[in-house]
């Protein structure tokens, strides 16, 4: 394996230097990390106020993005949409990679990793944050069963091991039973991470039974929108096509309603509780953000118009979906509006402080928080794992073709000219 990672450096100057930078970024999310453990949570700017920050948001991103992995699973493998088997891989490799990154972050943000165990022992089958943490291990140990057919089948391991594909053929016969389970698993965790802060009666901003609904449907549209995102954007790198135009229209569209959906109950909600009902306490929660943070920019520019609507247009619109440079802003638009409303979801009930009223406006202030260099170190080192991890994937692993593992071998395409009529149907 070391001898093909060799060879294939020596090919391409370009990739050498990318894995370098990438290199550099784990590096710096190494020692910053180390920083932390040595010294705790008081090298950060979180505070008892503001007890989660940038972290928790790169969690919650990551998560979303990796929503792809049981949504497509269960087009495939549950609804048999056939044509999507040819995006089944990806979609988990995605998945694998948007929750083991996660996990990084969480390690970090914890304060006593070496306590990661006490969830598994210590049950509290109240805590919404417990049933998180139990899901997100059990599908995580799903999404491992489901990507090792994967890395079984890879030229690089079948040299090491010449009977590792049959192996992965017999654990992908329970394929169709892990896509049920993680299935369930998923819609369990990625509600609750909504309900998190939506059952918190304290905190009138947070509190909103629509939170659990609005961040499954966010990370179901973010995750398959990453998907034909990353896909196009490895097609233009290689030059081939690795998926129809079919799967792409039905990615597209998907993610595209997913999205409507999503940005329809958004405005519903924050009219709700704006115009059509009056809820003081959010109200004034909202008025104080719009004072003192960019909380209402960030909102309507960010989360609304760049990570929603724009997305939509460009998804539903078929002449729009044909360009792959629209899809690709797309997917960084999508990318862009979850992070930011993991962002103010999570900072806007932190900063505004719990003991804060009308008639004292002028003696309290909202929490401040602005991340510590330690914490865009670690940030920087998380985003470094994952992007190697893509680049290393997708150039030694078979992340694209038919399902080997299928009773009906699909035929991979060959590589196209790019100026060629199919080409330019596919990816004009």
């Amino acid at each position: 394996m070391i001898r093909a990672i060799r060879n294939e450096y020596s090919r391409s100057p370009v990739f050498v230097i990318w894995v370098g930078l990438l290199t550099l970024m784990l590096i710096v999310g190494l020692v910053s990390g180390i920083i932390v453990l040595v010294n705790g949570l008081d090298v950060t700017n979180l505070t008892n106020q503001v007890p989660w920050g940038l972290w928790i948001t790169v969690d919650l991103s990551s998560i979303a993005l990796g929503a792809g992995a049981f949504s497509l699973s269960a087009m495939v493998y549950i609804f048999r949409v056939e044509r999507l088997r040819s995006i089944a891989r990806i979609a988990v490799f995605t998945g694998l990679i948007g929750y083991t990154g996660a996990m990084l972050a969480l390690l970090m943000d914890i304060g006593r990793p070496d306590r990661f165990w006490h969830p598994m022992v210590y049950w509290n089958v109240h805590s919404v944050l417990w049933e998180i943490t139990i899901c997100v291990m059990l599908y995580s140990t799903v999404l491992i069963l489901e990507f090792a057919p994967v890395l079984f089948d890879s030229a690089p391991v079948r040299r090491i091991f010449p009977g590792a594909p049959r192996v992965g053929h017999v654990i992908h016969k329970f394929a169709p039973v892990g896509a049920v389970i993680g299935l369930g698993l998923s819609l369990l965790h990625q509600s609750s991470l909504g309900a998190t802060y939506g059952v918190l009666v304290a905190r009138p901003i947070w509190f909103k039974p629509s939170l659990p609904v609005m961040f499954i449907m966010s990370a179901v549209a973010a995750g398959v929108t990453f998907v034909l995102g990353i896909t196009v954007l490895y097609e233009n790198i290689t030059r081939r096509r690795h998926i129809s135009v079919q799967v792409r229209n039905i990615l597209g569209v998907v993610a595209g309603i997913v999205l409507a959906l999503y940005l329809y109950l958004n405005l519903w909600d924050f009219l709700a509780t704006s115009y059509y009902s009056h809820l003081p306490a959010r109200v004034e929660s909202l008025e104080l953000l719009n004072r003192f943070a960019p909380y209402g920019t960030t909102y309507w520019l960010v989360e609304i118009l760049m990570g929603a609507l724009i997305p939509v247009v460009i998804l539903l619109v078929p002449a729009l979906r044909k360009r792959d440079g629209l899809i690709l802003v797309a997917m960084a638009f999508v990318i862009l509006g979850v992070i930011v409303n993991r962002w103010n979801v999570t900072l806007s009930g932190l900063i505004v402080p719990m003991d804060w009223s009308p008639g004292v406006a002028e003696t309290f202030s909202i929490n401040a928080y602005r991340p510590s260099w330690i914490e865009w170190g670690v940030g920087a080192g998380v985003l470094g794992y994952i992007l190697m991890a893509y680049s290393l994937g997708l150039r030694f692993l078979p992340l694209y073709g038919g399902d080997d593992h299928h009773d009906e071998e699909e035929s991979i395409p060959e590589p196209e000219n790019p100026s060629s009529p199919e080409r330019s149907a596919a990816t004009a």
